[in-house]
């Protein structure tokens, strides 16, 4: 199992549209941890640490969000991963 860490910014219509909720449940799902924001911008920001295959699994289910959601971006940089997340959790 290889861990990893990735930060995302996703744009479009992702606020209001429990995009934050629903990232969280499916973390939790996934066993991925980490943390998800709604930016004064408009987009919403997010971390993700945990297995490879279940990180790359949620950025894919970015692109497309909660069913509400209009996604027209999602910018994703790799991180050194730290393992310093214990759950997955909505900032504010």
């Amino acid at each position: 199992m290889e861990n990893t860490r990735i930060h995302a910014w996703v744009s479009g219509r992702v606020q209001g549209v429990f995009f934050r909720a629903t990232t969280r449940r499916k973390a939790k799902k996934l066993n991925v941890k980490g943390w998800v924001k709604n930016l004064s911008d408009g987009r919403v920001e997010a971390v993700f640490e945990g297995d490879k295959d279940n990180v790359e699994k949620i950025v894919k289910w970015c692109h497309k969000g909660s069913i509400p959601a209009k996604v027209n971006k999602v910018e994703t940089k790799g991180e050194k991963y730290t393992g310093k997340f214990d759950d997955f959790k909505v900032v504010f």
